[in-house]
């Protein structure tokens, strides 16, 4: 944006901003800020800048010397500050530095590197809830300079003149808002203070309240960050912290770890919450930037597998992108969260070694989070793997007590199968892992890397009917006529049916069915249908010898003797169907169409069967 030289035009004369100033204004609250409510903490943040210059120019001057006061009774807002103050060249410099790229304008905003924000777009943001802002400011950098005052209006234009040194006595800057009509969500004393206290609870230095009742004014931050404050025990600090994070996040913290990272000024505590949460979702962080609130949502502050904790943090160097409302990513946020992520496994491993109450609440709480951290990180791996639940044969237990009894530890490919074989591999002493949940598989493979003693395999089909006994050569030719029927009858599944004994005895019939077996069926399905066809042709190229599935009758069971012997044809391939879809109800698996309709078939036929009889 270029101005017109100051010496051009008359003191108090009009001036007009060189850029659309309502399409900038419409861009501000349509693509860079998320609310008009961040015209407070633009305000604020210019007030903390102008309070740190102040504080460098003055280094000599007490704690608490220099501060900022709101005001705001409904027709006006007003902020106000102890800072350095502006002369009428710092206005046109700051001002000038928005919407334009130049090397003076990259040449002050180096400058202003130990600042929050830039003093012009912060000023303008004000435009989002009013048609005026009125600026008076005191230089504090010369004892003399006159006051300046800047008003500035919605349709583009502005005026600057200078005031008498008794319109100003003190260095600072004031900045008053006439709010429009439909800005009264936001500019009410109530939402006034509200927002203060939002964005400026952790602001280092003190900023008061006032909507003109009386009185001097409430404290919006009346004490540090309970990380900066003194505490007479380590147990009162961590109470206090406690305490902060319920405030903060709204839930009671399992525990609070705290953060410190020197190296780039960042304090602060991740709350580890008391319940588990689904697996991938990231919540917001709240992260302050030199006291002043940046964000409620910043999730890039963690990696992704940290979903276990909320923070809120207190940084220096971090960088904001330009609407200030999130974190630039660039080499010092990434080493940020390398560090914050190290502070996190460290507190898993003090809770490992020193406190397994903790521990085990943590764990039946986050596991996911654990396991899939210990995926990528061989130090939590050796930790906590033996601790970790899973659901095996022997039901919910850690690898640690699974491993002391199998030596062989067997994991599925997906809870479908588990679910197929958990009964029978329990009964036949098998021990089963469900590696059908994330990550369990693969963790269960490196068991053996901490029990070296302990081997890992993956089931097969063939593992499982090795474990199960065959019928003697008499009892199998008795029912070979049945078998074949039943056979028969569930070619269309490409199943096989055998005869075994297998406990418990309870348990008619197992049903042996992979999904890549499925799969593999349904495509040499579709390529018989599609035979002739380009379609067909590229199905036909992928074809594999297609895995039947396997009904195994348990002959140990009352009802599979029983069935075995029906001389009835009828009623054996009935009985065949039924045992079928009685076995692919227990797998769990979705049914096909096909399958739900021959269940309904089969127990319909079964139930005329028996009324038959009893007539």
């Amino acid at each position: 944006m270029t101005l017109p030289d100051a010496s051009s035009n008359p003191a108090g004369a009009d001036r007009t901003f060189q850029v659309d100033l309502r399409g900038l204004v419409d861009l501000l609250s349509h693509h860079l800020y998320s609310s008009p409510r961040v015209y407070l903490r633009e305000l604020l943040q210019n007030a903390v800048d102008a309070l740190t210059a102040r504080h460098t120019l003055e280094p000599a001057a007490p704690e608490g010397a220099f501060g900022i006061r709101l005001y705001a009774d409904g027709s006006v807002v007003r902020v106000e500050d102890d800072g350095v103050g502006l002369t009428e060249a710092d206005v046109h410099t700051f001002l000038a530095t928005i919407g334009r790229s130049s090397k003076r304008a990259e040449q002050v905003a180096e400058q202003r590197g130990d600042f929050i924000g830039q003093f012009g777009i912060g000023l303008l943001s004000c435009f989002l809830v009013a048609d005026e802002i009125h600026v008076v400011s005191r230089s504090a950098r010369t004892p003399d300079a006159p006051a300046v005052e800047w008003r500035g209006r919605g349709d583009g234009s502005y005026t600057l003149r200078t005031l008498r040194a008794s319109a100003r006595p003190r260095p600072g800057t004031t900045v008053t808002l006439t709010p429009r009509a439909d800005a009264g969500e936001w500019t009410r004393p109530t939402q006034v203070r509200a927002l203060a206290r939002h964005f400026g609870s952790l602001l280092r230095h003190p900023v008061t309240f006032s909507d003109g009742t009386g009185g001097t004014g409430t404290a919006v931050n009346p004490e540090p960050a309970p990380w900066a404050r003194p505490h007479p025990t380590p147990g009162a600090r961590s109470r206090a912290l406690a305490a902060y994070g319920e405030e903060v996040f709204g839930f009671t913290p399992l525990d609070t770890i705290e953060l410190d990272l020197p190296a780039v000024g960042l304090k602060g505590i991740a709350c580890v919450l008391p319940q588990a949460v689904p697996a991938g979702r990231r919540h917001g962080h709240r992260v302050h930037v030199k006291g002043m609130l940046l964000s409620e949502q910043a999730e890039e502050i963690l990696p992704e597998w940290a979903f276990f904790v909320r923070c809120v943090v207190d940084a220096e160097s971090l960088r904001p992108t330009a609407s200030r409302e999130s974190l630039y990513e660039d080499d010092t946020l990434a080493a940020v969260r390398d560090a914050l992520a190290e502070r996190l496994r460290a507190w898993i491993a003090r809770a490992a070694a020193s406190d397994p109450d903790l521990l085990a609440r943590f764990l039946h709480a986050h596991h996911l989070a654990v396991k899939s951290l210990a995926v990528h990180d061989d130090e939590i791996l050796r930790m906590l793997l033996p601790w970790l639940p899973f659901e095996t044969t022997d039901g919910h237990t850690t690898l640690d007590a699974f491993a002391r009894t199998h030596r062989t530890v067997l994991v599925t490919a997906n809870v479908e199968e588990f679910r197929q074989v958990a009964a029978i591999a329990s009964a036949a002493g098998l021990g089963v892992v469900n590696g059908g949940y994330t990550y369990d598989r693969e963790l269960v493979h490196r068991l053996p890397e901490i029990r070296p003693e302990t081997s890992v395999a993956d089931l097969d089909p063939a593992t499982l009917t090795a474990h199960l006994d065959p019928v003697d050569r008499e009892t199998e030719l008795a029912a070979a006529a049945y078998l074949a029927r039943a056979r028969e009858a569930l070619a269309v599944f490409d199943c096989d049916v055998a005869l075994r004994t297998f406990q418990p005895a309870s348990a008619p019939a197992l049903l042996v069915d992979s999904r890549e077996a499925r799969h593999e069926r349904t495509r040499s399905q579709l390529a018989r249908e599609q035979e002739g066809g380009l379609w067909g042709d590229i199905l036909g190229a992928l074809r594999q010898e297609a895995p039947r599935a396997q009904l195994i009758l348990n002959q140990l069971n009352p009802l599979v003797r029983t069935a075995v012997a029906i001389d009835e044809p009828e009623l054996a391939r009935t009985s065949a169907e039924a045992l079928y879809g009685q076995a692919a109800l227990l797998s769990r698996r979705p049914l096909r169409p096909a399958e739900s309709s021959l269940i309904n078939r089969s127990f319909l036929d079964l139930l005329a069967h028996a009324l038959r009889k009893d007539h």
